[in-house]
């Protein structure tokens, strides 16, 4: 009986350890394929709304990269004065949250 109750509390154990894990192996997959989604581009590539949104809001930004994904929404890594950072755009220029 000793054996009995000793091997489930082990399997349940080892069950609640594997459950554990899983949520951190699928955040993980999330963020890998967020990242690859776009690609980068040439900054004289961006489209004519896009940079005038952003010298708009954002006068004294200076764009260092540029990228794009399959719908056309721009990611641009830019710089103001010691800060970075990125921000992210339609192809009409509208700003979305990412």
């Amino acid at each position: 009986m000793k054996k009995l109750v000793l091997s489930a509390a082990v399997l349940l154990g080892s069950l609640s350890t594997f459950a554990a894990i899983e949520p951190i192996q699928n955040s993980v997959e999330k963020v890998i394929t967020t990242a690859d989604e776009f690609t980068e581009i040439k900054i004289e590539e961006l489209p004519s709304a896009v940079t005038t949104a952003l010298k708009t809001a954002y006068p004294e930004a200076v764009i260092n990269k540029a990228y794009v994904n399959e719908n056309k929404e721009y990611k641009l890594d830019v710089t103001m004065g010691d800060k970075q950072g990125s921000v992210f755009a339609d192809e009409n220029g509208k700003w979305i949250q990412k």
